[in-house]
């Protein structure tokens, strides 16, 4: 069986030709005299007319048969808008059935009612969907763009290996038990991090992969078991290097996926972002940047503000021009407990209306200090003022989720506007309170700013990184580092983070001993693919740019895994099942 065109090329300039296709049948209509027959692949769908002479011939069809028709392609009395095929018909001759279906479980068509759970169930029939078959294509686009812009700017393409050695990276590996081995084990990797620097030092210069990762971690909407990262490397090049690239990649998918080719890539610091934003991935599709107003109540006559200040703690304030009308009482009393998730104790507000105050801080803060925040904050009428005052992380991260959280309800986001932004200088550690110690904040081979290299064991609270992220409408898009490549600066990092030599020699051993035989300086990326398809296709679940994804409790529901294996396979393996308790 040979088709010669496929259901969505067939134009109007084709009338008369002699056609074979094939495909699923997506829809029947029997008028009695005659039988419509939408034929869907890939491509499109041709509509198939089988007058009463061939009516015959499909008789029997039905909804996801798979059939084969050779006919002649003619012109409609009336076309059809919605399909590029819409001006044509292929007036039907044959009809052979090469696979019947039984009914499907989902309605196979662009607007469906079946839940997740079974379109997850029968993906394969998900994926015959218009809105889950664009977004593969639209991944497959992105990938070969990808490595067109790449491989013209002399990377190179390495596969790094599947099966390595588990080492601390953040989430917990997947393990494989070895054979050969016993009693050992393999590691997924959660990103080819030290394969790509290895390939730094092994002279490689240039390289990219489009590299599977793995971390078993627990899930959420941006976020899969395994998942896609366009992984680049590059030697003797520091953050303006990478920059450059990262953003010549993004304008080309953008150009040649949405036809965007005006996209600017501002730069924040990290304290400058959480200072303003609140996040370390705000999203700037609108406004809204928050305010320090602690000075402004270091005396004030409210014993609480002024309290907390003495205590240490600092107080934001975030203004929403023109809310009040918009933002009750209940609301409030919503985000008063929102802001409780993040640690914070409080929140409150000020509305100004009529050239007066009101809320919840009205009467607590004199008419001069109540003025005063005015003129700071820019008010008027018809705006509402936000404020914490908590220890300096608190109060940003609490009010920068409010921001947010209004920013998305109050309709103020652009959702036709793509925002990207650096941000850089990330903190070289971060406390672990479940460790009782500092540790890295990106992972122990993060270069740290050349100002900060004496605060790396002596002030870790104050020492920032050479680390980046690009953030893309509120979504981390990429992160990456300068990396350290010099064994002096390495074993100080290794100092401050507390490792011993046993646990370095464990831990990192063939990766530090390569570093003795000449490391160039050196510096990356990793780029979440299914993030930035997830954003280029209007979704917000991760689910709908995978081919066959996991639920959210890392499950598949198609193919049952994970599931139990035969005794025999464990006994090959040394492995034994603990029954839980």
């Amino acid at each position: 069986m040979n088709r010669d065109h496929t259901c969505g090329e067939l134009r109007k300039c084709d009338a008369g030709k002699h056609v074979r296709l094939a495909g699923w049948v997506a829809k029947r209509r029997n008028l009695g005299s005659i039988v419509f027959i939408d034929l869907r692949d890939r491509y499109g769908i041709t509509q198939l007319t089988f007058d009463e002479s061939h009516s015959e011939l499909v008789k029997d069809i039905r909804n996801e048969y798979v059939i084969e028709v050779e006919g002649t392609v003619g012109i409609k009395e009336t076309a059809n808008p919605k399909l590029e095929t819409g001006e044509i018909e292929v007036l039907a001759e044959s009809c052979k059935v090469l696979s019947t279906a039984k009914t499907t479980p989902m309605i196979i068509a662009d607007e469906t009612d079946a839940l997740e759970d079974i379109r997850l169930k029968y993906r394969y029939l998900d994926i015959r969907r218009n809105p889950i078959k664009e977004k593969l294509l639209l991944r497959d686009k992105v990938t070969t763009i990808v490595r067109k812009v790449l491989h013209e700017d002399d990377f190179v393409e390495v596969e790094t290996p599947i099966l390595s050695k588990s080492t601390p990276e953040g989430a917990r590996d997947y393990l494989v038990p070895s054979r050969l081995y016993k009693g050992k084990f393999y590691a997924l990797p959660q990103s080819p991090q030290q394969y790509k620097q290895l390939l730094m030092i092994g002279g490689m210069d240039r390289y990219f992969q489009i590299a599977r990762c793995f971390r078993d971690e627990d899930l959420r909407a941006d976020r899969q078991p395994e998942f896609t990262q366009i992984d680049i490397e590059m030697s003797f090049a520091d953050e303006e290097d990478i920059f450059c690239e990262v953003e010549k990649v993004m304008k080309a998918i953008f150009k040649e996926t949405k036809g965007i080719d005006n996209l600017q890539f501002p730069r924040i610091p990290y304290v400058e972002a959480m200072d303003l934003y609140g996040s370390d991935k705000p999203d700037l599709r609108f406004g809204n940047p928050m305010c320090d107003v602690t000075e402004l109540f270091k005396n004030s006559r409210f014993a609480v503000f002024k309290n907390s200040i003495a205590a240490g703690a600092i107080i934001k304030a975030l203004v929403f021009k023109g809310a009040s009308d918009k933002l009750s009482r209940k609301k409030f009393d919503e985000l008063t407990e929102f802001v409780k998730i993040y640690k914070a104790k409080a929140l409150a507000y000020l509305k100004y209306e009529n050239d007066a105050f009101s809320g919840s801080l009205n009467n607590a803060l004199p008419d001069e200090e109540k003025q005063a925040l005015r003129d700071q904050l820019g008010l008027e009428n018809g705006d509402v003022v936000l404020m914490i005052a908590d220890k300096k992380s608190v109060a940003q991260t609490a009010l920068g989720a409010v921001r947010k959280k209004l920013g998305e309800e109050l309709g103020l986001i652009n959702k036709s506007k793509y925002c990207f932004e650096w941000i850089t200088e990330f903190p070289m550690y971060e406390y672990s309170e479940e460790e009782n110690r500092w540790v890295s904040a990106h992972h122990p081979f993060t270069a740290p700013r050349d100002e900060d290299v004496d605060k790396l064991i002596s002030d870790q609270a104050n020492c920032y990184s050479r680390a980046y992220d690009l953030v893309l409408n509120g979504y981390e898009l990429l992160s990456g580092s300068v990396r350290i490549h010099n064994s002096e600066m390495q074993a100080k990092v290794f100092d401050a983070l507390g490792l011993t030599k046993e646990q370095i020699r464990n831990k990192f051993g063939f990766f530090i001993e390569a570093f003795d035989y000449g490391a160039p300086p050196h510096c990356g990326v990793g780029i979440g693919l299914e993030r930035l398809i997830m954003i280029l296709s209007g979704t917000d679940n991760i689910k709908d740019v995978v081919a066959f994804p996991k639920t959210a409790t890392a499950y598949c529901l198609m193919s049952d895994a994970p599931n139990t294996v035969d005794q025999d396979q464990l006994d090959f393996l040394s492995l034994e099942i603990k029954k839980s308790s």
